[in-house]
């Protein structure tokens, strides 16, 4: 599975050139989407199953000065939120020529995965805002919303004043943060205080770091467990234990990280022993922390701001693993 399509990617690396209202009754009806369903979605005719290619129907040109979306096939579960890793299928078209753009293999395997940030073209996000598994929806993407303030994208024969039509549909969520049930926490380990949107801080105990690695799950969640050579889906915090100063945090960048679990000096993609260690026999929907001692983390080597010998604390949130 990649995690986006060259349409997509290009659109990241620009920075916002490339995430209708629900049923009644449904988790999302409470979720306050940015867009709604208009007259110009309203003329995106959709027909085939989820999951399966569709055929895509509506009057060229298409115009909107809005970013609008409307539901073809009803979703379910929890409703994609802000900073949310997605896996999409989907079809883009030129809402003034009706010429396709791009489309994903609808195979199973490639699929687009993205995450609902401001890395990724605003009228995608806020089509994808508030939606659920399972749905497939039809947005009709502003000028403003799409490439519009890059003057347009040439190479994809879309300019500065076309609109853009997404047929999308919602494959996969992973979890925004852990879910899982609170635990108690061992006695020695660092606290960890969550703010509003699951981001934590950590603080430090006085004593001296433990010198084995030392595990302890926060939530346990009831997911899949992560096995030796899954790529796993995670949210994380990197604290230097002798230091207490942040030397990485996927929270602060606003998009979730992926790695495997294996130790990277064995396997491409992997990581530290310690953290690919902590790792491993989780499940998804926990939350962890891990005092991984200097050797199973980067031993007597400087690592960008980690000082040769550190003792490393990581609090992890584990999202999904595929």
């Amino acid at each position: 599975m990649r995690k986006a399509s060259a349409l997509i990617a290009t659109a990241a690396l620009l920075a916002a050139a490339l995430t209708g209202c629900s049923a009644p009754g449904t988790a999302a009806a409470d979720c306050k989407a940015p867009v709604k369903s208009g007259a110009a979605s309203e003329l995106i005719d959709v027909t085939g199953d989820f999951g399966t290619a569709p055929t895509v129907d509506f009057p060229t040109p298409l115009k909107t000065k809005t970013t609008q979306r409307t539901q073809i096939i009803e979703g379910s579960g929890d409703p994609l939120v802000k900073n949310q890793m997605v896996t999409v299928d989907f079809s883009v078209y030129n809402g003034t020529s009706g010429k396709l753009i791009e489309a994903t293999g609808y195979d199973g395997e490639k699929a687009a995965t993205l995450v609902l940030n401001d890395s990724t073209m605003k009228g995608l996000v806020d089509g994808l805002l508030c939606t659920q598994v399972g749905e497939r929806v039809a947005v009709a993407v502003s000028p403003a919303d799409g490439f519009g303030p890059q003057g347009g994208q040439e190479q994809l024969g879309v300019a500065a004043t076309d609109s853009l039509v997404f047929v999308m549909d919602v494959v996969k969520a992973y979890l925004p943060r852990a879910n899982g049930k609170d635990q108690p926490v061992a006695s020695g380990l660092p606290s960890v205080v969550l703010d509003k949107d699951g981001a934590p801080g950590i603080t430090i105990p006085s004593g001296a770091a433990p010198t084995k690695l030392t595990i302890g799950v926060l939530k346990k969640g009831n997911g899949a467990e992560v096995k030796e050579g899954d790529t796993v889906t995670v949210q994380y915090t990197g604290v230097v234990w002798d230091t207490k100063k942040v030397f990485d945090s996927s929270w602060e960048k606003g998009t979730p990280a992926q790695f495997v679990a294996a130790d990277g000096s064995k396997v491409q993609g992997g990581v530290i022993t310690g953290f690919a260690d902590a790792l491993i026999g989780q499940t998804v929907g926990s939350q962890i922390i891990a005092v991984i001692p200097p050797d199973q983390g980067y031993g007597d080597q400087e690592s960008a701001t980690i000082p040769a010998n550190s003792t490393l604390v990581f609090v992890v949130d584990i999202l999904g693993v595929n």
